[in-house]
């Protein structure tokens, strides 16, 4: 029983795809391996006639090579506005909630316990379980009636992974100020840094890469570049993410895209250091 969890410095910073990844990459070394997300917020989902979960897990679960199932994404939530979104749970539309009644009434009871059930489940029934942070795991207004990122990452004894956004600027202090904001019992389940969407002179970041180790004690496992995808992004930060249709022409064409960038990801990261991590 492995697993791996990717968080990030904020949304967008690409932990979605890291996870679709890392998911390709085990999966070719023979690790049965399946994608977790414990609580999703999108209105892209990808319907099956018994259940509906996060299109992000499904592309996972197709990068993983495993069947796709609740279990991947226990609680999805589709804002319908006015801080109210229609709940998931295991797959199935349960009732319309304010943010409110959510986080004070559910999160923390009903909703940790059914993303616990959802993980020990995969955990039995998979090698490795490489798992999706929501968002930044230092939003310290929320981090009470967080059950995505850290608190479902100790539950599950998993290695963690900070990714952030080159490309938008400020990475180095993102992730000083997420290691400094997260709880100090959190702290030591980091294991290091990827920076997302680099280009220009890697040799350029490299003091930057020493001196945030030095501050942290955390190192960066690697960079990856800056490249177009042709996979379907979420919405959270995204006006016109595109619509996929689940035909198996498009899903071959998924498979072939995570094909892609699983060789550019292997190609930028220390995957025999993550490797380490899970034993």
């Amino acid at each position: 029983m492995r697993s791996l969890m990717i968080q990030g410095t904020s949304s967008g910073a690409g932990k979605t795809i890291l996870v679709a990844a890392l998911c390709r990459i085990f999966s070719d070394k023979g690790y049965r391996v399946a994608p977790f997300k414990s609580q999703n917020m999108s209105n892209f989902a990808y319907i099956d006639s018994n259940f509906e979960i996060s299109r992000a897990q499904a592309i996972q679960a197709i990068g993983s090579r495993c069947k796709i199932t609740p279990d991947l994404n226990p609680i999805l939530l589709k804002p319908v506005g006015n801080y109210n979104s229609v709940v998931y749970l295991n797959g199935k539309k349960y009732k319309k909630m304010h943010a409110k009644e959510y986080y004070e009434k559910f999160v923390n009871n009903d909703g940790f316990r059914i993303a616990s059930k959802s993980l020990k489940t995969l955990q039995k029934d998979f090698d490795l379980v490489v798992m999706e942070g929501a968002g930044s795991p230092a939003e310290i207004n929320l981090q009470k009636y967080d059950i995505a990122n850290m608190r479902i990452a100790q539950k599950a004894k998993a290695s963690v992974i900070l990714i952030s956004d080159i490309d938008r600027g400020g990475s180095f202090a993102s992730l000083v100020g997420t290691m400094a904001l997260i709880e100090k019992k959190y702290q030591k389940l980091v294991n290091g840094f990827i920076f997302n969407k680099f280009r220009g002179d890697l040799d350029v970041l490299r003091p930057g890469f020493r001196k945030l180790k030095t501050i942290t004690k955390k190192p960066v496992l690697g960079t990856i570049p800056l490249v177009d995808l042709d996979l379907p992004e979420e919405d959270s930060l995204n006006v016109k993410p595109k619509k996929i249709p689940w035909t198996k022409k498009n899903i071959l064409k998924i498979d072939n895209e995570i094909d892609r960038l699983a060789q550019i990801v292997k190609s930028n990261i220390a995957v025999k250091d993550i490797e380490k991590m899970l034993r």
